[in-house]
């Protein structure tokens, strides 16, 4: 997690991307669904503890998701390419 912090929107876009529901993600970041509720619902980065949007960031990159940084074309996540 050398970026910024993810947005709100980010979050909830890399969850829906990689297939996991609330409890899912919130499970593997040991974290409440509560917490990551009102993470997704963030404008602007993600409220909330750093070191808890931190571990969900990483549940949800060791699920393939890879965030994209603000770069002028606006902040974004997609899957990473698999690998053979």
């Amino acid at each position: 997690m050398d970026q910024k912090i993810p947005t709100g929107r980010q979050i909830a876009a890399a969850r829906a991307l990689s297939g996991l529901s609330q409890a899912e993600v919130a499970g593997r970041a040991n974290i409440s669904v509560p917490t990551l509720k009102r993470m997704e619902a963030s404008d602007g980065p993600a409220t909330g503890m750093a070191n808890n949007v931190a571990a969900v960031q990483r549940a949800l990159e060791s699920a393939g998701v890879e965030f994209i940084p603000e770069n002028g074309g606006g902040a974004g996540v997609r899957l990473r390419k698999e690998t053979a």
